[in-house]
């Protein structure tokens, strides 16, 4: 019942009536209408309670130092105005706390928007197909396995990978990505997403609290139960500082014998805006983040990522798209074009099990090849494979298995290997008639964006590190495409481990970027560790305190200069505050301030700090 009372007294629209009476306690004197009562005294007790009680309930139940708190000095504050008979300030106090506490939960609501947004994205039902009947279920009810229908326009009920037909999906919920995309047979499909066009059939992957909208959920809700440091010590000085401010009132109403300087001293000394800018703009950042598909765990980690001087990326599916490739086609015979080398190529491989032989045929599908029977099929793994085609004999793999069962190498194939080899990049040689006629060279792509990407965190005083268990050709290559100078290659995830704690050793503070498994014990070390894809691998999303919902690695760039412009928002709050603080009390002691003007500066000044944080939340990043 009492915090039924409190919550209604502490709402905006009592807020507002209280600021009515106020403004009565003031206008009406001056006016020369006199009434029996103040109406100050109907301004401390809609605005004066709900501060009352917190402060009782911090006593209460906050531990040690922490009992102390804002709220405490602020009652004292209110009881001293209304013991020398101010009421007006009494009333201004409680008012201009009490607006403070409804901006900043304002800025919090608003701040969590996205989070809002996800959870009425949640699906309540699905289309069950049971020996091909449809029945609707509670979404609640789907299990892993189950076979569901999605229709066009219909949210998708849980995680699952698509069995039949085709449609476009909008994912912008979970990646950020304006654009639809396209799905077909064996792709996966996310909670929460929606089916734009075709309906499709599809088989739940992970469902319940398992799914991938259910763990956005959850990874937002964490974040805004955790704390920064800044937010921490921010409590803390709100706690010493009261004993400070009684001990300076008392000083200064002795050394003075004035009461009403003492007063003063105590209205202007709480730190309203110490305690409320740094929450603010904690929230306003994760809220901002969390539309542009990043999701911050914590206030800590938003902090440090401010912090960091070093971002150390992997190199597979994080700079690079992590797939391979036909990126080159080389004939070596003027009656076989590079089409028919591909051709033939592919229809080799086509029962080939080996990643680079899929890739090749994966390859030529896409170009609209049409493959060629096989007759004969052998393979040795590893090396190569040995195929007949309409009457010609293949033979495609390594330089060694070509040596060894084919053909020798001359010259010239020689040095396109090298060429390759120096780039990275993988290759099968293809063989007829004890002749090498072509090589076909697979790659890994970079994303478009990281040479980008990786110029901006240069401008912003931030080195680039590249971590990779790939070879060192291939990491120079990649490397060398994206701007980035300083490489560690060929690490084991223990490596990657020791090369963080080398790296931190030095006095940096580095942030971990990384997609796989592997990543996890380095995203775990690392000062700020960033999961890309949080799609992909669960084990590095938990391990990561930052996940990026798409594979758009400029996000890195937006993701500094938030946490940049956070830091520094909450250092000039802090400073600000700060600095109000001292200038009042200095006033204060002086007699330049009374306990009225004294109030409505500082608590003036509180309002304006949490108006600076709110602003992170619509503030453009280019």
């Amino acid at each position: 019942m009492l915090k039924r009372v409190n919550d209604f007294l502490a709402g905006l629209p009592m807020t507002i009536v209280g600021g009515v009476f106020l403004i009565m306690s003031f206008v009406f004197p001056r006016a020369g209408i006199i009434l029996p009562v103040n109406p100050a005294w109907i301004t401390v007790a809609i605005c004066g309670i709900p501060l009352l009680y917190l402060a009782i309930w911090r006593i209460i139940y906050n531990k040690g130092i922490s009992k102390i708190s804002s709220a405490l000095l602020i009652c004292i504050a209110m009881i001293a105005a209304i013991a020398i008979g101010d009421l007006f300030a009494a009333g201004e106090v409680a008012f201009i706390m009490e607006i403070g506490a409804i901006l900043e939960d304002m800025t919090t609501d608003r701040a969590k928007k996205g989070l809002k947004k996800l959870i009425s994205l949640a699906p309540a039902k699905g289309r069950r197909i049971v020996s091909g009947r449809e029945e609707m279920i509670e979404a609640g009810e789907i299990r892993q396995n189950d076979i569901l229908r999605v229709l066009a326009g219909e949210a998708i009920p849980v995680d699952g990978i698509i069995i039949r037909g085709e449609t476009s999906v909008d994912q912008s919920i979970m990646t950020g990505e304006s654009l639809p995309v396209d799905k077909g047979i064996g792709d996966e499909v996310f909670c929460g997403t929606i089916n734009r066009f075709g309906a499709v059939d599809m088989r739940a992957t992970k469902v319940g609290e398992d799914s991938s909208l259910q763990k956005l959920i959850r990874m937002v809700q964490e974040a805004e139960n955790k704390q920064a440091p800044m937010q921490r010590i921010a409590d803390k000085c709100a706690s010493w500082l009261v004993p400070v401010a009684v001990l300076v009132a008392a000083a200064a109403g002795i050394v003075t014998q004035n009461i009403v300087r003492a007063v003063t001293v105590l209205v202007v000394f709480c730190p309203c805006a110490l305690v409320l800018a740094t929450p603010t703009a904690i929230m306003a950042a994760i809220g901002q983040a969390t539309k542009h598909g990043v999701i911050i765990k914590s206030g800590e980690a938003l902090e440090k990522m401010g912090k960091v001087n070093t971002i150390a990326f992997d190199k597979t599916g994080t700079l690079t798209y992590g797939r391979l490739e036909v990126s080159d086609i080389i004939s070596f015979e003027e009656h076989c074009s590079k089409q028919e080398l591909l051709v033939l190529a592919a229809s080799a491989e086509a029962q080939s099990e080996h990643p680079l032989g899929k890739a090749v045929v994966d390859y030529a599908k896409k170009q609209g090849i049409e493959l060629r029977e096989t007759d004969e099929f052998q393979m040795q793994s590893g090396k190569g494979i040995l195929a007949e085609i309409s009457g010609r004999k293949l033979y495609c793999g390594n330089e060694k298995f070509i040596r060894e069962n084919a053909a020798a190498i001359s010259p010239e194939v020689s040095a396109e290997l090298e060429k390759f080899r120096m780039q990275g990049k993988a290759t099968i040689l293809v063989a007829e008639n004890n002749t090498c006629i072509g090589l076909l060279a697979l790659s890994d792509r970079l994303r478009p964006e990281a040479e980008n990407m990786v110029s901006r965190l240069a401008d912003m005083n931030t080195k680039v590190v590249l971590l990779t268990g790939d070879n060192r050709k291939a990491a120079e290559y990649f490397a060398m495409q994206a701007g980035i100078t300083e490489i560690k290659a060929d690490l084991l995830p223990e490596e990657k481990v020791e090369s963080i704690s080398e790296i931190r050793e030095q006095g940096n503070l580095v942030c971990m970027i990384g997609d796989g498994v592997n990543d996890a014990p380095a995203l775990k070390l690392a000062d700020v560790g960033v999961a890309m894809g949080s799609m992909g691998s669960d084990i590095a999303v938990e391990a990561a305190d930052i996940a990026l919902m798409s594979d758009d690695i400029s996000q890195i760039s937006y993701l500094k200069r938030l946490s940049n412009a956070t830091v520094n928002t909450i250092k000039l709050s802090i400073s600000l505050s700060m600095c109000i603080n001292f200038v009042a009390v200095a006033c204060s002691v002086l007699g330049l301030l009374n306990p009225t003007t004294g109030a409505l500066v500082h608590n003036a000044g509180s309002c304006f700090v949490v108006l600076i944080a709110a602003l992170l939340y619509d503030r453009k990043f280019e």
